[in-house]
């Protein structure tokens, strides 16, 4: 059974503006697109360089060393360098409140 984790109020999280957070000592981003809130590890798998202060690219997330795309919908590496994909998390909406339930 999957553990969800609080992260922020709902509201906190603006269309298209990526945002980093610090959940159960792992970084992830939150991105909502299309009214759907989305979440992936805040890592490129190309070197392992943070993604959350990258570019929204349609559903990709750009990363800002070496222009890596990850789709925040479900952590697929879009193109080179990244050859793997990143973790996509579960996110859970609840009176207000956005809540992660982190994949292994």
């Amino acid at each position: 059974m999957s553990t969800f984790h609080y992260v922020c109020p709902r509201q906190q999280i603006q269309p298209n503006q990526p945002q980093t957070f610090e959940v159960d000592d792992r970084f992830v981003v939150l991105v909502e697109i299309d009214g759907q809130v989305h979440c992936i590890e805040d890592m490129c798998t190309h070197d392992g360089g943070t993604l959350g202060d990258g570019q929204l690219d349609g559903s990709c997330l750009v990363c800002p060393r070496h222009g890596a795309k990850f789709d925040v919908r479900n952590g697929k590496a879009m193109c080179m360098p990244a050859t793997e994909d990143t973790p996509s998390h579960t996110v859970k909406i609840d009176d207000g409140k956005i809540y992660v339930a982190l994949s292994q």
